[in-house]
């Protein structure tokens, strides 16, 4: 159709026509077929293409404009043929019905000069292939629109950058894990999901954060399947539109009497929660400024950057650098000091009780990161912070119902005018659909399962000390921090690999290589979890499959 001049809409999509526009670029794409390969079903394809062949240039420059005489061997080929090799930056194989080309009027391309030049040229071009089905071309027709929408340089450059992890044993590859309830931490391996059962393998996974077991305990399920069947699946919307249910209200109200705080808000992930309720609070609080520990969580440094504030970085647990910091800074100014209780990839847990001191002293809000630590301290599973009777001096707790809480989903628990706030602000809450009724009901059994019982968290603690204890004695290098995490150091990323992949075919052993950027460059190491589901045997095994891999590979132990 005729727009201006120098522009003609397609018949099919009403976008421009960059051939009919006289386009002389090279990688020229037409927005029919991209339509035609990402909307239309197999099934329809020949019905839509028989419509519009006739009025798209890019499908008449790449068919037979009815010539005056087929070649008899094309003739042979019989009802399919395909091959239209001209369309080398749109597809590669196309096929269509001969018998209804045959039917199909002579089309010409009058309105470019330069048609019925490049449209001799392409006809010439057609090669011949076997016959396709249509289900085969439709596949093939949306793979190849996929990859030339994407630019080459583009393409070469994301390329690179994951060339250059593979090279450096940093590439991240997931493990597909099956486990099964009742039987945990035992589980099954599938190698290649699309192989037969022959690809599976039984293992014992020893990097998982659902740290007590929860996901498999008998109450939180139970939870789960009723809340599917009495609510259904979704949630349905975000939590401001038809996204809250009893289940989501009466948890919230939980984990603020879990902590002792006036209000609880629950998102989608802990992620969301920390980037969404430490920019909001930032930057609503005036001439607000950020001091954030130096080895905060990924999700804490988001918040920190989309605050937009005047931030400070404080080394990592260095108090007296926190101090330097506050002293420095605007008196006027509202203050916001976030770190966690737990850092989780060396188990390392933070002088809460003094990072209070100073917020007191300087005025400060406290935001405290508890994601490791809710459901396995305390008295009520509050965190660290609980455990040291210091709740009340922290402003802000953020948590997770996705670890010892075994289920999936984050919070933050505080005053109620900082909830309100970051329930009334945050863009991370307001805009997202809400956690399942499921998840909300499944998390509300752990969190109070948890609240009233200790076996867990006291059998946890055996376990890991007893892990510690034999490590140390086979001189395996590992960092002895106070928690429950066991950093198995390695040091060097494609070792780190290789012993994971060894330790997975040779004993059974699922633990994650862990490497940059999670932990600095000549830091890697495996992240071991032991919990209250990893008897003694258990534990003692995985320690001899590592004193195995250790020899093997020649990797260097500890001089204790």
């Amino acid at each position: 159709r005729n727009t201006m001049a120098s522009q003609r809409l397609c018949t099919a999509t009403n976008k421009a026509c960059t051939l009919l526009a006289g386009s002389t670029k090279q990688g020229t794409k037409c927005p029919f077929l991209s339509f035609l390969g990402s909307a239309i079903p197999a099934e329809s394809f020949s019905k839509v293409y028989t419509q519009f062949r006739d009025k798209c240039p890019f499908l008449v420059k790449s068919q037979y404009s009815r010539p005056t005489e087929l070649p008899s061997e094309k003739k042979q080929l019989g009802n399919q043929y395909s091959g239209f090799s001209s369309m080398a930056t749109q597809t590669n194989d196309i096929s269509c019905d001969l018998a209804d080309l045959a039917s199909e009027p002579s089309v010409k391309v009058d309105e470019n000069p330069r048609a019925d030049a490049a449209q001799k040229e392409d006809i010439a071009e057609i090669k011949f292939s076997e016959e396709v089905s249509q289900q085969e071309f439709a596949t093939k027709l949306a793979r190849d629109i996929q990859t030339t929408a994407l630019p080459v340089a583009a393409s070469e450059a994301l390329s690179s950058k994951l060339e250059g992890l593979k090279k450096e044993g940093k590439y991240r590859t997931f493990v597909d894990v099956e486990r099964h309830v009742g039987e945990f931490p035992k589980a099954t391996y599938h190698e290649d999901p699309t192989r037969t059962e022959a690809a599976k393998k039984s293992i014992e996974v020893w990097c998982n954060n659902d740290y007590l077991g929860m996901g498999q305990h008998p109450t939180v399920i139970d939870a789960m399947c009723d809340a599917t069947r009495s609510l259904g699946a979704g949630a349905g919307g975000t939590r401001n539109i038809s996204g809250t249910t009893i289940y989501h209200t009466k948890l919230e109200k939980e984990l603020g009497e879990v902590h002792d705080k006036e209000s609880a808000l629950v998102f989608s992930s802990g992620f969301v929660a920390n980037e969404a309720a430490i920019s909001t609070i930032a930057k609503h609080l005036p001439k607000c400024e950020i001091f954030s520990d130096a080895s905060n969580h990924a999700s804490m440094i988001e918040g920190v950057r989309n605050a937009r504030v005047p931030k400070h970085i404080w080394r990592h647990n260095d108090v007296g650098h926190l101090e330097e910091l506050l002293a420095a800074a605007d008196p006027d100014a509202n203050k916001l000091i976030v770190f966690e209780s737990v850092y989780s990839m060396d188990g390392d847990i933070a002088p809460i009780e003094e990072i209070c001191d100073l917020a007191d002293k300087y005025g400060a809000l406290t935001y405290i990161d508890e994601v490791h630590a809710v459901g396995l301290y305390g008295s009520k599973g509050g965190g660290v912070a609980q455990l040291r009777g210091l709740s009340d001096r922290i402003t802000v707790i953020s948590g997770t119902l996705g670890k010892a809480y075994g289920v999936h989903g984050g919070y933050i628990a505080g005053p109620s005018v900082i909830v309100d706030a970051v329930r009334s602000f945050a863009p991370g809450f307001i805009f997202t659909t809400s956690i399942p009724p499921s998840v909300a009901a499944g998390a509300l059994a752990s969190v109070r399962y948890l609240k009233n019982s200790n076996e867990e968290r006291d059998i946890q603690k055996e376990r890991a000390a007893s892990m510690k204890k034999l490590l140390k004695a086979r001189r395996i290098p590992f960092i002895n921090s106070e928690s429950h995490i066991i950093p198995v150091m390695i040091g060097d990323a494609k070792l780190c690999k290789k012993g994971a992949d060894l330790l997975m075919q040779k004993h059974g052993i699922y633990v994650q290589p862990i490497n940059y950027p999670t932990v600095p460059v000549g830091t890697e190491r495996y992240r071991f979890t032991p919990g209250p589901l990893h008897d003694n045997t258990m534990i003692e095994e995985a320690v001899d499959a590592l004193d195995d891999i250790w020899e093997e590979l020649g990797i260097e132990r500890s001089n204790e």
